[in-house]
């Protein structure tokens, strides 16, 4: 686990070694689920590469992206829900091949009393994702829906480096929350402009970052 010392290198000593003992390493594949809505959860995702995409659903199967999670980063909603003892409020998804240490719930409380640098860690991501929730409000308040795709796109680059897109229209309208008719109507718009590149469930929006 060198890269979890290199990776994290502001924990404490002990703390790291307590996260090689009691994490599990785990890789996602593209699609696939580490936290579902209205489960319990009992570990937690500590990133150590990939992406991972925190949203939230209704009873339409309609998707609302909250925030993206890299190496370095830890879901501030699912802490929230474990330390709370609550089901879990949001969905984590892996937006591509994804590793992660999963760690027990039950060493959140005494990892928060016991190490400084953890709560800090803790308290730093909360300000960031809530920093990003505010973001993601106001997109959907104030801009339209094509400066929302745009947006979309952006934000993916800022966190992942990636260019390019994998995956359907209708799963981009799932998690814009509109239909896939509008998505495909727009990304053609933006192909027309010269800002993207269309291919059978791919998408290099390079001209947009």
């Amino acid at each position: 686990m060198d890269e979890i010392t290199k990776l994290y290198h502001f924990l404490e000593k002990e703390l790291l070694e307590e996260i090689r003992q009691s994490g599990v390493r785990k890789v996602f594949s593209h699609g696939e689920a580490l936290i579902r809505e209205g489960q319990f959860i009992s570990s937690f995702p500590l990133v150590v590469r990939g992406l991972i995409r925190i949203s939230r659903t209704n009873e339409e199967g309609n998707e609302l992206l909250l925030y993206y999670l890299k190496e370095n980063e830890v879901c501030a909603m699912s802490l929230t829900c474990c330390m709370a003892h609550l089901k879990s409020n949001v969905m984590a998804v892996a937006e591509e091949e994804t590793e992660a240490i999963m760690l027990p719930v039950g060493l959140l409380d005494k990892w928060m009393y016991q190490y400084p640098a953890w709560r800090q860690f803790v308290m730093q991501t909360f300000q960031s994702r809530f920093r990003e929730l505010i973001e993601t409000i106001d997109s959907i308040a104030f801009l339209k829906l094509d400066e929302r795709l745009a947006k979309y796109f952006i934000d993916r680059f800022q966190k992942s480096g990636n260019t390019t897109f994998s995956g359907t229209h209708q799963e981009l309208a799932l998690q814009l929350n509109t239909s896939r008719e509008v998505i495909s109507r727009l990304l053609k718009k933006l192909e027309k402009d010269g800002k993207i590149e269309l291919s059978r469930n791919f998408i290099d929006y390079s001209g947009l970052v």
